[in-house]
């Protein structure tokens, strides 16, 4: 279980989003239809576009960095 769903820090919708980047981040990308009812108790159709394409990009950045194997910092470590 990730942190962020033991802490009282974020409200409702804020959970929302934070399970909508769990969910796209798994592979593969696995969004049920109650977590996607929840998102729209709690933004509108735009909202949930702008979060899916943002938590899609964050993705498809990190594995870019994996690849590279680019660290948070921007450096290239290539004896990992």
């Amino acid at each position: 279980m990730a942190i962020w769903q033991d802490s009282d820090l974020f409200s409702a919708a804020e959970r929302a989003a934070l399970a909508l980047a769990e969910a796209m981040t798994v592979t593969p990308a696995d969004v049920s239809d109650d977590l996607f009812a929840e998102l729209r108790a709690h933004y509108s159709e735009e909202q949930i576009v702008e979060l899916s394409a943002t938590i899609g990009l964050e993705n498809y950045r990190a594995r870019i960095n994996r690849v590279f194997l680019i660290e948070s910092e921007g450096r290239y470590q290539p004896d990992k």
